[in-house]
């Protein structure tokens, strides 16, 4: 049962990366999701420098072997950054924690992984509540745009990206996992090298957090040289609270999905759940009653994903 214990504290962390991100990111600050990269980059670069200062083994050629994990989860998550400008906590936390279901889908389908009748039931649901979050959300944004007499154009277009960037999210996230599930399980890729893993969970961990690091190199290039934007520390404070957060809890995840990524990757993704307390708590997101009845259908979805 180690694998849920991991998974537990992934949810924990995870939801609290989740607040911080939100509290970092200024709607009117079209640069706010680089700068988060930046700030998980560094963090996440610095626990790697240390782990391999500390004797965990790694080599270079770990990266690559890691790579196509690292893009998949690193591009979900700029994604998700970005539309956190655009859609409350509340909203876009179960809509990205879905992938869990995608990646489930994707263990079953592609690495012939098991999946009970009930498991489908549980994807069926976590979809069916994606899609209505989306309908609501782009419902409730028409009614607002008719009362203030919005343009179409402009409203239009923020209504949709609300909805794209966490829909984006949950795909390529499940992406990741399931090629998390390829490098770190003994599966069709390590068959094919007569390995019994491809990569461990320490040094797959650290691949991701150096690539990580890269990325927020090229984040610094871009919005500090290219964009001449400055940076002030102590405004940032949130978003190096959610970086620590991402950190401990990438470091749990990537244990738990080795041990077991069919489960745990679903139910990892309840930490929307988690998400959504803290969003009513710390941020006062209020939501209708369609919004909590079609959330609470995609988190029994997740749930009893989690427990099969």
């Amino acid at each position: 049962m180690t694998w849920f214990i991991l998974s537990l504290i992934a949810i924990l962390f995870w939801s609290g990366s989740d607040l911080f991100s939100k509290l970092g990111s200024r709607p009117d600050d079209k640069y706010s999701h680089w700068k988060m990269v930046m700030a998980v980059g560094v963090v996440m670069g610095a626990h790697a420098f240390f782990l391999i200062a500390t004797g965990t083994p790694f080599s270079i050629s770990d990266i690559v072997t890691y790579l196509p994990a690292s893009a998949m989860y690193i591009l979900s998550m700029i994604l998700g950054y970005a539309g956190l400008r655009y859609i409350e906590l509340s909203i876009s936390s179960p809509i990205c924690n879905s992938s869990g279901a995608v990646a489930a889908l994707l263990c079953f389908f592609i690495l012939k992984e098991t999946m009970s009748g009930l498991q489908f039931f549980a994807v069926a649901l976590v979809c069916v509540g994606v899609f209505a979050l989306s309908y609501i959300e782009k419902k409730q944004d028409d009614a607002l745009r008719r009362r203030e007499g919005d343009t179409p154009d402009k409203k239009h277009t923020r209504s949709f990206l609300a909805i794209l960037f966490p829909i984006l999210y949950c795909i390529i996230d499940g992406l990741g996992t399931c090629a998390d599930t390829v490098v770190l399980d003994s599966g069709m890729l390590a068959d094919a090298l007569l390995l019994d893993t491809v990569i461990a969970e320490e040094q797959a961990n650290i691949a991701y957090e150096l690539t990580f690091l890269m990325m927020a190199v090229f984040a610094f290039v871009y919005v500090v040289i290219v964009k001449k934007q400055k940076i002030s520390l102590p405004a940032e404070k949130p978003k190096l609270a959610a970086a620590l957060c991402e950190t401990a809890g990438q470091f749990a995840y990537v244990f738990a999905i080795g041990a077991n990524a069919i489960v745990a990757a679903p139910m990892i993704s309840s930490y929307c759940i988690m998400s959504l307390v803290w969003s009513r708590i710390f941020l006062k997101e209020k939501l209708s009653k369609a919004q909590y009845a079609v959330i609470a259908v995609a988190a029994v979805g997740i749930a009893i994903l989690g427990m099969e």
